[in-house]
């Protein structure tokens, strides 16, 4: 039965906890990159709209403004770049290395039509937003009712 499930789920199926695990412990405190598995750099993005916009904000720490590119086709945006590693110095010996370094791409589709040529972004404080106008015919018109 336990040759069909994940690791992951086993590991819960027998109710041991990991920090139980003399051998999970020790590949996790002292060979920390023997088990860690390569996770990619993925930003958190927030999009909300006003009557004429869209606007998105995404955490960006760590990245640099010239290492950024957006780019809308049809109504998608895509934004991409890359968070550097910092140079390591020779006399320093890392203990624990938990920051994401690496290139990313995410692409969020839009819920209107917007105008592609007038969008604006500002990067400042490591928080990227981005402005994107609404084409008239996307925007919201008030339909009065007649008595």
């Amino acid at each position: 039965m336990f040759g069909l499930i994940p690791w992951e789920r086993r590991e819960r199926a027998l109710a041991f906890p990991r920090e139980w695990s003399l051998f999970d412990r020790f590949f996790d405190e002292w060979m920390p990159s023997v088990r860690r598995e390569e996770i990619p750099v993925v930003p958190a993005f927030d999009l909300s709209e006003t009557e004429d916009k869209i606007v998105v904000k995404a955490d960006l720490p760590g990245v640099d403004a010239k290492d950024l590119d957006i780019q809308i086709v049809g109504n998608v945006l895509t934004v991409s770049g890359e968070k550097k590693q910092e140079r390591e110095e020779k006399d320093e010996s890392y203990h624990w290395v938990e920051r994401r370094f690496g290139s990313f791409s995410r692409s969020i589709r839009l819920p209107v039509e917007v105008k592609a040529d007038e969008v604006e972004a500002v990067y400042k404080d490591g928080v990227l937003r981005i402005e994107i106008p609404k084409v008239e015919s996307a925007k919201p018109k008030k339909i009065p009712v007649k008595r």
